[in-house]
Parts: structure tokens; sequence; C-alpha cells
């Protein structure tokens, strides 16, 4: 089995992504998790380009890493400094970090227009780069920058900045999409062509612009690469880098080479979820082998067919990569998918159980109801309907105020909440009545159930039904929430769309309570 390198960028290329941002310990945090999931390099920043990066490289060496090498980034040497004197350099020595990673124009369009000097002088800023660093007891990676351009607009120009790389000691010679407008043929045509010409182990690093990274990436590991670089989710610049998530399963389950430890592949969801919780970005449903919705069936023909043979509609096993199938209800929903959602439940021999909980689903459509985002409240009736739903708190009354203090609007609810025979009455506030309605209600759970705690609320969406009848309108509102393992949505429908969002709060909380209660037992 070849071993492919997974060199991985997020803490570095991944946080210039729009949105995303790492404090000194969520990268720290992340790099752990990285090392325990297995992949050969991570990329921690760039020393001397700003303070945190520098503490990272200062904290990140007491710690011991068991599968994968921290790698610092820079650049050439500067036009302006010798390279002894330039002051990048004397950062990335400090940093004590023995991986150093190197881009360099590969581009002539970029030497001329933005470096402004000759092609000559890139060349001795890569030689002259590489051979300092290999002389300081570095191991050295050339990060080819916008070579597939590069190649492309001058391929003998491109060529020699390869082989000034390699001749001055690079470890790796890495070719770089930049502007990620190269397509899978050209890849792999310029690819074929290097490799017979570069000696040095090649890597790939693709960004995302044209929707290409990760079959870029493929196809250049097909075509010789040792080493692929990119991130967990696709973070990065512009429209991302080469999503790890998808690029190592689609090597190590479907092509056949090793990238991390086997048993560790299972772990590959919670690691990509993890990673977004951190830098407190939601997690689109439709990403390939770790998105919510990756194995998630919903018409009635699909379900069916899944229930007698899974291959049908899916192309791994969901737990290979950490990931569940799910069954999701609509207006499509048959009998079969009501067997499938409630395997646990044991209904398949209850035709009454079954034509209940369908006539229940046609009911609250009706009223504006759709379980597709809300499986949590759906749980929760079928709960209900089976005779099994316990009660773990009941609500005594709620009220919110909107009062405009000075230049601020703010809200402020009260909540009283019966657990047992104790009441909770407590109060609390929020930029916005939701908000303030989730802070109250969770201030009154945490005295009698500490784990609430760890329930966040990640999205709320509002849907007008019957818009026709303006302010009077049925209002939809799905709430998504999260704990430290889980994602579930939970529904609301009301025509005033504080109650409708009141009821999809307390489903939320509910769902997690007995959510943790059925796990203890």
């Amino acid at each position: 089995m070849k071993k492919i390198e997974i060199y991985d960028t997020t803490l570095r290329d991944g946080s210039q992504g729009e949105s995303v941002f790492f404090t000194l310990q969520d990268k720290l945090k992340i790099a752990e998790k990285l090392d325990e999931f297995g992949v050969d390099f991570i990329e921690g920043g760039w020393p001397g380009s700003n303070p945190k990066d520098e503490l990272f490289f200062k904290r990140i060496k007491n710690k011991k890493f068991k599968n994968s090498k921290i790698v610092a980034f820079g650049s050439t040497r500067r036009k302006k400094y010798s390279v002894e004197k330039d002051p990048f350099f004397k950062k990335l020595l400090e940093s004590e970090i023995e991986y150093i990673t190197i881009f360099g124009k590969s581009w002539d369009l970029h030497v001329r227009d933005v470096l402004k000097i000759s092609l000559d002088e890139n060349l001795k800023l890569i030689e002259e780069s590489i051979e300092f660093l290999k002389k300081n007891g570095r191991k050295v990676f050339f990060d080819a920058e916008h070579f597939f351009d590069g190649y492309k607009n001058n391929p003998e120009y491109a060529l020699k900045t390869l082989m000034v790389a390699e001749n001055s000691g690079a470890e790796r010679i890495i070719l770089c999409d930049t502007n990620g407008g190269s397509l899978p043929y050209e890849v792999e045509d310029i690819f074929k062509k290097i490799k017979k010409k570069i000696k040095a182990p090649l890597g790939i690093h693709a960004h995302n612009d044209s929707g290409v990274a990760v079959a870029n990436s493929i196809v250049a590991v097909k075509s010789g690469a040792v080493q692929v670089q990119g991130t967990m989710n696709g973070f990065g610049e512009r429209c991302g880098n080469a999503d790890l998530t998808t690029i190592i399963p689609i090597l190590q389950l479907k092509m056949g080479y090793k990238c991390i430890p086997e048993e560790k592949m299972v772990h590959l969801t919670q690691l990509s979820r993890f990673i977004y919780e951190v830098a407190n970005v939601i997690p689109p449903n439709n990403q390939p082998f770790v998105g919510l919705s990756a194995f998630a069936h919903k018409g009635g023909i699909h379900v069916d067919a899944v229930s007698k043979n899974p291959v049908t509609y899916e192309h791994i096993d969901p737990s290979a990569v950490g990931n569940e199938r799910r069954i999701l209800l609509s207006e499509l929903s048959g009998k079969s998918t009501i067997i499938q959602k409630l395997k646990g439940y044991e209904i398949e021999k209850k035709p009454e159980v079954i034509k209940k909980i369908l006539d229940k689903i046609a009911k609250l459509e009706n009223e504006g109801y759709q379980f597709e985002a809300a499986e949590a409240t759906f749980e929760l009736m079928v709960k209900k309907v089976l005779g099994e739903y316990e009660k773990l708190f009941k609500i005594e009354s709620f009220r919110v105020i909107v009062e405009k203090r000075g230049r601020r609007v703010v809200s402020e609810a009260t909540v009283k909440v019966k657990v047992d025979n104790r009441v909770e009455h407590t109060a609390g506030e929020g930029n916005g009545p939701v908000n303030a309605l989730d802070n109250a209600l969770r201030k009154a759970l945490i005295k009698f159930y500490p784990e609430v705690k760890n329930v966040k609320l990640t999205d709320y969406r509002v849907r007008i039904l019957h818009p026709e009848k303006a302010t009077a309108a049925i209002t939809r509102v799905i709430i998504e929430s999260m704990d430290e393992k889980d994602r579930w949505g939970t529904i609301g429908v009301s025509e005033n769309i504080i109650e409708a969002s009141w009821k999809a709060l307390l489903d939320s909380f509910e769902y997690k309570l007995l959510k943790s209660r059925d796990k203890k037992k």
C-alpha cells in the first residue's frame, strides 16, 4: 500500500478564509487533534508575520506529538535583504522548527509585475533561501507558487524554478495551483511532464476557485504526487483550499493508498465538526463524507432500497468515516420510511402504530410543520405517540419585554419552570426575544440538569407560511442545536413568531435531556 503524505495547512492557509478566525488556544487545540488523527505534517503559521504565530511556535515546542511534524511557513528572501539579514529568516530559525516550507514565484508574470525583478534574480532568491535553511540544519519543502499558471505561460522558466529548488536541496517540491483556475486534465498532463524532469518527490497544493481542488489533488496523486496539501473542511481564501476531509477517504477507502492510520478514519467526521465548532463556522450539510446530509435519504423509493441493501444509494458505509445514515421525513414518507426511521422502536409488526404516526405527520405538516430538518421534534412526537415520553420539566409561564435603553434595544425574558415540586423563576437578557428566552430558560434548567450548559444554538431560521395573510401569517421556526458530540434540529409553528420560536427552543432542550437519559440506561 503506497503512502501519501498528508500536509495540513488549516492553521495557516485555512485561517485566511473569510469568517475563519483562530485564537492561539484554538490553534494549539486543533494541532493536537490533527496529530491524534494522524496527519503527517501540520503547518502552524508564518513566524514573524504576526505575534500569534510567534507564540504558537514557542508553545508548540513544549508539546509531544506522536504522528505529526510541525512545519513553519515563509517566503524566499526579500529582494532588499541578503538571506542572512532577512528578519523573516531570522524568525524561521528562532522558531527551532525542523521542517520549513518556503514558497517562491514560478510564474514569470509574478516575477516581473509583483516582485519587479529579473527572472534570474528570482532564481537566485529560491536558491539562496533553500541553501541557507539547509546549512542551518532544516528540512525544506518548496512551494512553487502559481506553478500551473506559470507553466502554461512559460514552461521553460517554470521548470527552471523547480530545478533550482531541487539542486538547492529541497526535500519536497510542491506544485501549486494558487489561483485555483487549472482543470484536472491540465494538472494531470503537466504533472506527468514534470515527473519526468524532477527527481525530488512532488506534491500538490490546490485551491478551489474552479470547484475542482479535490479532483486536481486526486489526479496529481495518480500522476506521481507523494504529498497532498490542503485544509480540513476546505477552509481557505476566496473559494478555499482542497478539502482534506474529502481527499483522505477517497485516497484511502476508494483508491488503496495509505494516508492516515487505518483505525483513525472513523474519527474523520468528529474532527471535521470539531474544527467547524472551534472556527465558529456552521457546517454545510451537503459536504461529502462528513456532512449531516452525506448519507441522508428522503424519497420513499430510496429509503426502501437502502433498507434492503445500503449499497443501492450509499457509495461507502457511513460508519467508515464516523458518520451515520439518516432517514428524512416529509410528505414523501411512506411505511418503509417510518420503519427505517424507527428501527430502535421495533414497530415493524405494529401497523396500527405506523398508521398513527403517519396520520400525525400528515396532520402536523398540514399545519406547517416540516420534519426534514427537525428530526429531534419528530422523535419527541414519536415518544408521545408510543407512550414513552417523559416530561422532565413544566413551563408555568413566560414573558418577554422589548425596550429601548438609550441607543440600544434590549430584550428581557422571565421564565417560570417547575421540576418535580420545585419552581424556578428566572430572568435573562438578550439581543433579541429568542436570545433572552434561551438565556432565561437555560438559567432555570441548569440548576436541575447541568448538561444543558453544553447545548449551543447554531442556527435560527424563520419561514413565513401563507404570506398573503401579511402580519397574521403563520410562522415556521427551525432551530439547530449542538452539544459536544451531536447536532439536532427542532421546529415550532404558530401565528406568533415568539411562540413558534419558544416551541422549537423547548424541544431542543427536551431532546437533549431525554437523549442524555437514554444513554445512561
